[in-house]
């Protein structure tokens, strides 16, 4: 890598809270998905590194929109470009998948919408030295790492930052509100609750393993009145995951924050370019780069499973008359999360746990849906999209479920066939 001159503290703070809010009109949306890669024919059969690194060179040549990457355990991943309107990133996204399932179906493999590997334990298939960093750093805080490395999928959902003036599209209000909205959003979408082929209690655990991991870097910065303050203090103050060398052997060090490595410079002074690659390895569930990312949401089932999730959050971000009430909404659940930081409060155990059967969440969400639907059509969402959300509402939240109970329900029925059947024996 091209060798770069050090910074000193102030310019990197200075970095940081420059570019973590780009402020102005919302006006772009974007998402990424995540799929499990699996057999065709028996999606309990591991994919082979070999047969995975082929699907990848034949996927890498398709004309994508999209950025085409693969996780640590061989998930497929799709990121949009930036797109002007809903509309506009759903057709994107959907083009492109219609390229990415055919070409998969032909090499005898499928994708799979599950927020974790139902059927088998995390196994890394990729050995790239940020991914060799990223596993013996994690090793540190117990197998959590591995799991979310290996085996977790999600739908990333990403909003521009909003205005930089007070108000229902002002940024710190849009800040606040997806670290509240982030829970409701997780227990709607919930679509996690079994790991190798047994229930964990959970109805997402992919969000309870996030929870679990270094939690430096995967909380929720600390609230205040200026996010970009603490944002820059928590980047700084997050350890260190690796330091990159050319030699393809990258150290993992132990219990050095960004910010030591800045006052020692050992075993090298830090440049901006490094501190832009840590910030890749901070993990809180909403992570400002410009625009926010949410990281809650679970990898949903079918085709377009992945369009509600995408609708909803872009309805509730980018409608000014749905973000106020929004906001209106989910601000008494400040109350139950307390003053612990996502997703270690209260509010978003009980999302991952209970999901919609939870009181509290379920009266919120069956209200955000509501202002949601209400303000696709402002957005321009065609009707198919329209539809899409209005079958999920009636399906899940209205009835204070999500998809993690279907899963749940045919596991159990499932068993209970075989108990039915044991017995007529």
């Amino acid at each position: 890598m091209p060798v770069r001159p050090a910074v000193s503290e102030a310019e990197l703070e200075a970095h940081l809270r420059g570019i973590c809010f780009k402020t102005g009109p919302p006006r772009r949306i974007g998402v990424e998905i995540e799929w499990l890669v699996h057999d065709a024919r028996n999606p309990r059969c591991p994919v082979e590194p070999a047969r995975l690194k082929s699907a990848v060179t034949a996927l890498r040549a398709l004309p994508l929109t999209s950025l085409l990457t693969f996780e640590p355990g061989g998930q497929l991943e799709l990121s949009s470009q930036p797109a002007t309107s809903l509309t506009d990133c759903i057709e994107a996204v959907t083009a492109d998948l219609a390229q990415v399932r055919p070409a998969m179906l032909a090499m005898g493999l499928g994708l799979a919408g599950h927020g974790h590997n139902p059927w088998h334990p995390p196994r890394r298939v990729l050995t790239d030295p940020r991914y060799n960093a990223m596993e013996t750093y994690f090793d540190r805080w117990g197998s959590a790492g591995r799991s979310m490395m290996c085996a977790t999928a999600s739908v990333q959902v990403c909003v521009d930052a909003g205005h930089e003036e007070p108000g229902p599209l002002g940024y710190s209000r849009r800040w606040l509100l997806a670290h509240l909205l982030g829970a409701v959003l997780a227990a709607a979408f919930a679509n996690s609750p079994i790991s190798e082929s047994c229930p964990t209690g959970y109805r997402t655990t992919r969000q309870v393993i996030w929870s679990q991991l270094d939690p430096a870097r995967t909380l929720a910065p600390p609230p205040g009145p200026d996010p970009r303050t603490a944002w820059a203090r928590y980047v700084l103050d997050a350890p260190v995951m690796c330091i990159r060398s050319e030699d393809g052997h990258w150290d993992a060090p132990e219990g050095l924050t960004f910010r030591e490595w800045i006052r020692t410079g050992v075993p090298r002074p830090p440049t901006q370019e490094d501190l832009d690659y840590h910030v890749t390895t901070l993990f809180p569930p909403v992570r400002p780069r410009g625009h926010l990312e949410l990281r809650m949401i679970d990898a949903q089932s079918g085709d377009a499973g992945w369009i509600v999730p995408l609708a909803v959050t872009a309805a509730l971000f980018d409608d000014p008359e749905a973000t106020e009430r929004a906001y209106r909404i989910v601000k008494p659940l400040a109350e139950t999360a307390g003053s612990r930081p996502a997703p270690r409060n209260p509010l978003w155990r009980h999302a991952a746990r209970a999901a919609l059967t939870d009181p509290e969440l379920h009266t919120a969400a069956v209200a955000c849906f509501a202002a949601a639907q209400e303000a696709l059509p402002r957005l321009g969402a065609s009707p198919e999209v329209r539809a899409a959300v209005a079958a999920f509402t009636e399906r899940y939240v209205t009835r204070g479920r999500c998809p993690a109970d279907d899963h749940l329900d045919a596991l159990y029925a499932a068993e209970g066939d075989l108990i039915v059947g044991k017995d007529s024996q």
